[in-house]
């Protein structure tokens, strides 16, 4: 892969450089991204895009890594975007309607919150992938493992507010 495109891509357009918090900005990024998939395509849009992103994600992470000789370099935020997409995917296919419109933001923000939590506190599989898969299927594992148990709390909130 081409080293400009592979960190473009590895770091979501440039939101990996960011000074403050690139994780998190990568996240927020991805928000907008995640609403359109939903509001236009519905859960298969989002699913697809998840793992397209991941797999063009492996070859950019990938890339970054050998030329930074860093194992797990802050400036990737692309496993990010796949860990966030995956976190609005229960809710997407259960219970889409809660997704667009005014209402959705309660969703997108705890989507966001909830992904955040599982991806620092890295608990279980998320800390298996992180500290044991040293490579760019590590770098994007733990965030799609955050993503589920987000993806998780974000349904449990869903079925406890409007009773699914």
């Amino acid at each position: 892969m081409n080293k400009k495109l592979a960190y473009v891509i590895a770091t979501y357009f440039g939101l990996g450089l960011s000074k403050f918090a690139p994780g998190t900005m990568g996240s927020l990024g991805t928000l907008p991204l995640a609403y359109a998939l939903i509001y236009f395509g519905g859960f298969y849009a989002l699913i697809t895009a998840a793992v397209l992103i991941f797999i063009i994600g492996v070859f950019a992470t990938d890339a970054v890594i050998k030329d930074c000789g860093d194992e797990d370099p802050s400036k990737v935020v692309i496993d990010e975007t796949v860990g966030q997409l995956v976190t609005f995917s229960f809710v997407a296919f259960m219970a889409p309607e809660y997704l667009t419109g005014w209402i959705s933001a309660i969703y997108y923000v705890s989507g966001f919150v909830f992904f955040r939590f599982f991806d620092i506190l890295k608990m279980g599989p998320v800390k298996y992938a992180d500290s044991k898969i040293k490579n760019a299927y590590g770098v994007m594992l733990d965030d799609v493992f955050a993503g589920i148990f987000a993806s998780i709390a974000l349904l449990g909130v869903l079925c406890f507010m409007v009773n699914l």
